[in-house]
């Protein structure tokens, strides 16, 4: 069955954050679940969040909710298990809208993730996300 593996034992690591408020802006927003918090990234060519997880998971969708003018328009997931160097998994395309959008994954095991935005809508590169979901299932 498939659910969300985000937990609170999962290390989460991102880019940056808007003028470093980790307060208003900071990665914990990003798993909340909270439609009035988000992670805001500071300005620069591409951003990334960093996930690594207590166990071994297998992954099989990506969801994320970007501010409409402040989404990325590619991206790519990597994966990797124990101290093994990230390997891509897949590349996505978001849509630049307020959408919960769902990004299939070929099914990969793994306990750290990198998910990088590329090309953002925002002319200085800033990224914002309501929601960010890891689906799949604890290996």
């Amino acid at each position: 069955m498939t659910h969300s593996l985000v937990c609170p034992e999962t290390v989460s690591r991102v880019s940056s954050v808007l003028n470093r408020n980790t307060r208003q802006f900071g990665k914990k927003h990003l798993f909340d679940q909270n439609e009035e918090t988000c992670w805001n990234s500071d300005q620069g060519p591409s951003q990334w969040v960093i996930l690594e997880f207590p166990q071994r998971i297998r992954v099989s969708q990506l969801q994320i909710q970007f501010q409409g003018g402040f989404s990325s328009r590619r991206g790519h997931l990597e994966g990797s298990q124990g101290n093994e160097a990230l390997s891509k998994i897949v590349d996505f395309y978001p849509e630049d809208n307020n959408s919960l959008q769902t990004f299939p994954v070929p099914v990969a095991e793994v306990d750290r993730l990198k998910v990088t935005f590329e090309d953002a809508a925002d002319f200085f590169g800033r990224i914002v996300i309501y929601h960010l979901r890891v689906l799949g299932e604890r290996a």
